[in-house]
């Protein structure tokens, strides 16, 4: 196989799944404290500097007078400096021992005692004493004042003992994870079942990637599945394309309603809900299992060979677990710590207890799971699904845990498979920058794309595996043709594009506010350059029209 030419010489890469939270070899990040220093602490720093006033120069001298005193009655003074070469006697007073007093933290203290922290407007008053680090920190950056009120109410909610369970009911009766191995056979396509499964596959897409986007469904598309589709909130010109070639195709359906799914945020995983929800509720669309995809994704096996693997384990559920000390996980992870989403933002506001009863796990957000257990997740009202979703609404990263955890403690357990079927590309000293820190309070990574000298890795896998992530055509295009031309051959001879991607910048529907300054400036400045060229290039002599 040609394809083989691209083998690199270094070291094989074991694939990871953990999608988003922090690797292995990533430890020596501090999350203690992403936040920045409040308008408080700049304001110390500040008037620190500034010259004393005579009224607080006199209380200044005064609190050193009272100092004095209280030192001499102790029989030490907190600042003195002991001569090691030249001891005091036995004798010598206590008053001779003193020395200067250091003045600049007494003014330092002053300044403190008269700075008043910065004004937070409240729809309503907090219902208790915002007194957390974080939680004021995150409260002087939020935006609004929706927001701020928002993490007032959540704070004190939670230090009321009102927001968090403590207790949550396990119904598995296993001891421990299932321990499920399921074999992955080349030849399985040709023992397809006489009643395949059919796959519901649900694609969580942003940006303006709407080439690369189709290109992916075309990849994976087949007339006995469905599709259904979510676009970002904030991707006007991407929900126009997607609603444009949906409408050609009877079993592709977009969402009526729309999120802003911010990295990290709890809003992934109330969209994945809710898509299931709906359906659930759709009576036309008998679809078996759940399969959630983004536009960086592709199929690295054929819809055969995925529909005739999922025919014979149709009663699995597949999601990848982290692999490493449980406990480790959760701080790692920050499952122990309190979050909130409002402003496209994820607040870290404080601590907080893992609930007792069940076996908190988690791992990569992307996963396979069957009908069964989507019904039971989205209908169920028992202790677990209840308590859980309650849990995971202040929780970063919710959908790398929020599935396994419930899977894992409910009577569904024994169907956990420990593979998500997906191959991710990680690089640990490019993908893992700190590069989210401007929409949420920790610092996590993400996987990078796949080029040529990759394409070995799909074919040498120990696991069964069907999708591969990421491929941005943007960065690398040739990858993508590959796969395609491995999967379902050479596209016809004078097939346009192939070796050319465009990705749209503005569409005059976006009006322009949705363009940044800077982009406005360039565009503008290219403007101005043409007309001038345009100008000078086809007027004739006393010629003054604009052609």
């Amino acid at each position: 196989d040609g394809y083989f030419s691209h083998r690199p010489k270094e070291k094989m890469r074991t694939d990871s799944n953990n999608e988003n939270s922090v690797p292995k070899d990533f430890e020596t990040i501090d999350n203690s404290n992403f936040a920045p220093r409040t308008q408080r602490q700049k304001h110390q720093t500040e008037l620190v500097k500034k010259p004393l006033s005579k009224q607080k120069e006199h209380l200044r001298k005064k609190l050193e007078e009272e100092k004095m005193k209280e030192n001499l009655l102790l029989g030490k003074n907190s600042n003195e400096v002991v001569q090691f070469s030249n001891p005091l006697g036995k004798n010598s007073s206590n008053s001779n021992n003193l020395k200067e007093i250091d003045r600049f933290p007494t003014e330092q203290l002053i300044q403190k005692l008269e700075i008043s922290p910065p004004e937070l407007k409240y729809d309503q008053p907090p219902k208790c004493e915002v007194t957390g680090k974080e939680a004021i920190s995150a409260m002087s950056r939020a935006k609004s004042q929706p927001c701020r009120q928002e993490i007032a109410d959540v704070y004190c909610q939670h230090k009321l003992g009102k927001l968090m369970p403590e207790q949550v009911t396990r119904f598995c009766a296993l001891e421990g994870k299932a321990n499920n191995n399921v074999q992955w056979d080349e030849d399985s396509v040709e023992y397809m079942p006489a009643n395949p499964v059919r796959i519901a596959f649900v694609l969580v897409v942003h940006g303006r990637a709407s080439r690369q986007l189709q290109r992916m469904f075309k990849a994976i598309y087949h007339k006995d599945h469905f599709y259904y589709i979510h676009v970002d909130k904030r991707s006007n010109y991407l929900h126009r394309q997607v609603l444009q070639f949906a409408s050609q195709y009877p079993n592709v359906r977009v969402t009526s309603w729309r999120m802003a799914t911010i990295w990290g945020g709890a809003s992934l995983l109330t969209t994945y809900l809710q898509t299931m929800k709906d359906l659930m509720e759709m009576s036309d669309w008998p679809w078996d299992f759940f399969i959630n995809l983004s536009a960086a994704d592709y199929p690295i096996r054929t819809n055969d060979q995925l529909v005739a693997f999922l025919s014979r384990y149709r009663d699995m559920n597949f999601l990848k677990s982290h692999g490493r000390d449980n406990a480790r996980f959760i701080r790692k992870q920050g499952l122990d710590r309190l979050f909130l989403e409002c402003d496209t933002h994820m607040w870290r506001l404080g601590d907080r207890k893992i609930p007792e009863g069940i076996t908190v796990d988690g791992g990569s957000d992307w996963f396979l799971l069957n009908r069964k257990f989507v019904e039971y997740v989205t209908f169920s009202n028992d202790d677990l699904v209840t308590k859980m979703k309650r849990f995971y609404s202040y929780t970063l990263l919710p959908a790398e845990s929020f599935f396994h955890t419930v899977l894992e403690n409910s009577p569904f357990c024994d169907s956990m498979v420990d593979n998500n079927l997906r191959i991710t590309n990680w690089n640990r000293k490019l993908g893992c920058k700190c590069q989210y820190k401007h929409i949420v309070d920790w610092c996590g990574c993400s996987p990078n794309d796949f080029k040529p000298a990759d394409f070995h890795r799909f074919q040498q896998t120990a696991r069964p595996t069907f999708f591969a992530r990421k491929f941005e055509a943007v960065v690398n295009q040739e990858i993508i043709g590959q796969l395609d031309y491995f999967l379902y051959g050479n596209y016809p001879p004078g097939t346009p594009g192939l070796r050319s991607y465009w990705e749209n910048v503005y569409e005059e529907p976006d009006g322009p506010g949705a363009l940044s300054d800077v982009a406005l400036t360039m565009f503008h400045s290219f403007s101005r350059l043409g007309l001038r060229r345009a100008e000078s290039s086809f007027h004739a002599a006393g010629d003054n029209s604009c052609r």
